[in-house]
Parts: C-alpha cells; sequence; structure tokens
C-alpha cells in the first residue's frame, strides 16, 4: 500500500478575516522524487504571520507570488532528508526551507533550503525559532538597521510574538533600555516578568496609546521596530529622537484589511528628526546566518535568552492555530510538532 502523505490546502481566498473553512485538510499518495531532488519527512512546521499576505487574490510582490488554490498552504519547514537524490542534501540531513504545510515535502534545495548541523547543547527545534527565521529577523533587523548603542531606547510592537520575543532580549544585550508593545495586561505582565523588558505598553488599556508612548519615551525613541504597520506606525513615528532608526518588518495589523494597505502618517517627522526608515527581508542575509546563530546561541547557552514556543501537534492543527496567532492568541513563537 501506497504511503500517504497528509497536507492543508489553501482551499478559497480569504475575506477579511482568515476561518477554518479557508483550508481544508487532504490525503494523497505520496509522490516520487526525480534526479536531482530529494524528499523530507518534516518535524516542524513554522507559523509565520507574514504569510498571511500572500493568501490573498492578487498579492503576489517583489518577495512571493501569490498562493495558488487547493494547493498545501507555504510555510517554512524543518525535517529529516529521507531519501534523496541531490547529492548535496543526502538521507540523514536535517534541513530547513520553505516547502508547505504538509508531512512529507519534494524539494531540490532552493526556496531557501539549507542544511543544519544541530548543536548538541541546543534544542533541535530552536532552529526554526531563535536560529530559524525569527531569531535571523530579529539579529539583521536590530545589528544592521538599528545599529544599537550603549542607552539606545528600543521600542518594537507586536513584543510577545516570535520576533519581538527574542529581539527585546537581543536589543537590551546590546545596552538598550527596552520597551514592549503587546495587547493585554497578563501578555504585558509576561513581558517584563519573563523577558525581561524594562517598560511595557498595553495598546488596549483604557489610555490612549500615544499618550503612554509620551510617558515612556519622552525624549523620544531611538530605535523603532515596527511589526505592526498601520495607525500603530503612524503614531509612533510622532515619537521619534533625532537621528532615530526605524526598522520596517512587517504590518501585521493590515494582512487581514480589506481593500490594501492603509497609508502611513507623519513621515514628515522623518526628514525633520533626520531619521531613517528601512525594511528588509531575513533572507537577504543568507551568507551571514553563521554569524547570527552563533551569536544568539551563545545567549542560549549562557541562559540569557528566553525563547518561548506556542506548540501545537499534528498537521490538522495548523489552520486554526495560524488563526490563533494571527488573532494575537500566541505568547512566543508559534511551531506546529508533526
Amino acid at each position: 500500500m501506497a504511503q500517504m502523505n497528509t497536507r492543508v490546502l489553501l482551499a478559497r481566498r480569504p475575506a477579511d478575516h482568515l476561518v477554518a473553512a479557508d483550508f481544508e485538510v487532504d490525503t494523497q499518495p505520496l509522490g516520487t522524487i526525480s534526479e536531482g531532488q530529494f524528499m523530507i519527512k518534516n518535524l516542524y512546521l513554522s507559523l509565520d504571520a507574514g504569510f498571511r499576505q500572500w493568501m490573498n487574490e492578487g498579492s503576489g510582490d517583489n518577495y512571493l507570488e501569490s498562493m495558488p488554490l487547493g494547493e498545501p498552504v507555504q510555510s517554512i519547514i524543518m525535517g529529516t532528508v529521507v531519501e534523496s537524490r541531490n547529492p548535496e542534501y543526502p538521507e540523514g540531513s536535517i534541513v530547513m526551507g520553505r516547502t508547505a504545510w504538509e508531512q512529507y515535502s519534494i524539494a531540490d534545495g532552493s526556496d531557501l533550503m539549507s542544511i543544519i548541523e544541530p548543536d548538541p547543547a541546543v534544542e533541535l527545534h530552536e532552529y526554526l525559532c531563535s536560529l530559524g527565521p525569527s531569531g535571523m529577523t530579529a539579529y539583521f533587523g536590530i545589528m544592521d538597521i538599528g545599529q544599537p548603542k550603549q542607552g539606545d531606547l528600543f521600542v518594537i510592537n507586536a513584543a510577545a510574538g516570535g520576533i519581538g520575543c527574542i529581539a527585546g532580549q537581543i536589543a537590551k544585550a546590546e545596552g538598550c533600555s527596552t520597551v514592549g508593545i503587546a495587547g493585554g495586561t497578563e501578555k504585558c505582565q509576561w513581558l517584563q516578568d519573563i523577558l525581561g523588558y524594562d517598560q511595557v505598553i498595553d495598546y488596549k488599556s483604557a489610555q490612549p496609546f500615544e499618550q503612554q508612548l509620551q510617558h515612556v519615551a519622552p525624549e523620544g525613541m531611538d530605535i523603532v521596530y515596527d511589526n505592526v504597520g498601520g495607525s500603530m506606525l503612524t503614531t509612533m513615528l510622532g515619537q521619534l529622537a533625532e537621528n532615530s532608526r526605524i526598522i520596517l518588518c512587517g504590518a501585521v495589523s493590515q494582512y487581514e484589511r480589506d481593500g490594501g494597505h492603509e497609508a502611513v502618517g507623519n513621515m514628515w517627522e522623518l526628514i525633520t528628526k533626520r531619521a531613517r526608515a528601512e525594511g528588509f527581508m531575513f533572507s537577504d542575509h543568507v551568507d551571514r546566518y553563521p554569524e547570527a546563530i552563533d551569536y544568539i546561541t551563545a545567549m542560549l547557552k549562557a541562559g540569557s535568552l528566553v525563547s518561548p514556543v506556542n506548540w501545537s501537534e499534528g498537521i490538522e492543527t495548523s489552520g486554526q492555530a495560524f488563526i490563533d496567532m494571527l488573532a494575537g492568541d500566541n505568547l512566543g513563537k508559534c511551531l506546529i510538532k508533526l
């Protein structure tokens, strides 16, 4: 009997908000590999909010095409090569790359595919968290664009998410005073107690967000790490210090918004404050992954980095787990264990 592969498909284009019916669980016989290809038995799937953008109709851009309907949802995965016709990816290799929500993937080595040589002192799943896309995104955003200096005020939104968890701790290790923005008193308390943020802002509290920002940053913010976009970014651009650096990483407030991304205001502030705003993708820096991995591994081994994971188990849970993550129901990086 043929071995089967269970996958989660994008069944239809989502409306403003993703719902479970946008996904469909499908099981098919496992395909065969051709010359140059290899088969991966996936161990973990990474849930990354940015992929929501490419589920929409006509959402292809400079980075990725719009996800095709009736095909497995694209995702960063980690797995073991179980069959190979590609000498660069021998059987038994542990790999990370972009395939999809499925138990088995067939790949050819393109699409961010890399072999992981795990440090035995580090848990394997960390290579999809603090040592994977989230950690790489946090590290390169802070080091290359943020250029942190001792005493800088570093402010990040979506601070309880996969990137925010790591970024705040890196900024603190670099000598910054850190402010985490999240929604709800429980999350904000967690940011301070578990992740060590110096100050927090609860954007869901009764006190207006702008007032809270002025309170924590009366002299303005030196480094802004933006994962949210939209009106929150507009407000933050109104509270910059001179020569500040704005790291444009994501726009989670916009991925489920009808009619495209809303305009961001206060752009004049970039001129008067001599500020710099720059966007980036972690995959721009593949050649420098070892640098980031060494830095973050040293923090993990020293016990100076908390790397929280929000676990779901089983391929069938992927859709709902992704929906919950977009709703902000998670603390830390969201992973599916297969």
